[in-house]
């Protein structure tokens, strides 16, 4: 097997795609493996296909997107040609709506906005199994669990539990490789508790691989959570003083974990949201 697969678990691997960082799985089964997100366009998810067909005596049998972003679902149209179903969040279609397919045409009108896209061919293609409630899948032949998270990152957060060999791929709920990005449909003021809520199902020696960067624990989501608590507080304490979004002022030991483009869409969602309400 290729040294770029990374056995996480049993069963269980992990590849690290450029550009990005991006974390791919695969869960292997008696009779065929299943692959967790797709990657960015499809030139980068037929990548995964030859790859997996080098290294894997078995067929895929189906896909999982972790959540609807660009990175990890705009090569669902390659799995779907092939008749691989996917499965995903039941928010997917109408966040694809809201933002990816917003940023799709701008991309497409104005090409030189994001000249490190390639995007002419991408066809947006929505997982073809919306998962609503928590799901207990056993495509290939083992066991995987699904589980829609509260909105955080997206309000198209999917947890997926190998449960024999305790592994989580959490997509970009945690990243490792860098801090956790905010903006296109985040939820600064929600995530914390959304992590909080799912560190209940995680076991202290579980594995947990995130959208982007090498493998981490449970302590490592208990950091990123208080992390994230400290960005929500922050901003809802400006909030509440009647400070402007363009003027709210985040502290710096934020700033040395977050660059200010990140901060400024956390500003900027969380005020939205709040307005909302």
């Amino acid at each position: 097997m290729n040294d770029d697969w990374i056995r996480v678990a049993s069963g269980v691997f992990q590849r690290r795609y450029r550009p990005l960082d991006i974390s791919i799985g695969v869960i292997v089964g008696r009779t065929g493996l299943v692959i967790v997100d797709t990657r960015g366009n499809p030139s980068e998810a037929e990548e995964i296909l030859r790859d997996v067909a080098e290294d894997f005596a078995l067929p895929i049998v189906a896909a999982i997107n972790t959540h609807a972003h660009y990175d990890h679902t705009f090569g669902n149209q390659v799995f779907v040609a092939q008749g691989i179903p996917i499965f995903g969040h039941h928010r997917i279609p109408q966040h694809f709506a809201q933002h990816e397919e917003r940023r799709l045409e701008k991309v497409r009108k104005r090409p030189e906005s994001e000249p490190d896209k390639q995007w002419v061919d991408v066809d947006l293609t929505a997982p073809t199994v919306l998962v609503d409630a928590p799901l207990r899948i056993e495509p290939g032949g083992r066991v995987i669990e699904l589980l829609p998270l509260a909105p955080g990152h997206t309000d198209t957060d999917l947890a997926i539990l190998v449960p024999d060999a305790r592994v989580w791929f959490l997509g970009d709920v945690i990243e490792q490789s860098g801090p956790p990005m905010y903006g296109s449909g985040s939820y600064p003021l929600a995530w914390p508790d959304a992590l909080r809520g799912l560190l209940r199902e995680i076991r202290s020696d579980d594995v947990i691989v995130p959208g982007h960067g090498s493998v981490v624990d449970r302590a490592f989501v208990q950091a990123q959570a208080s992390q994230l608590q400290a960005v929500a507080e922050e901003i809802r304490a400006a909030h509440d003083e009647g400070i402007a979004p363009d003027d709210v002022q985040l502290g710096r030991s934020l700033h040395e974990y977050w660059p200010e483009s990140f901060l400024r869409s956390a500003v900027r969602d969380a005020y939205a949201r709040l307005s909302n309400e």
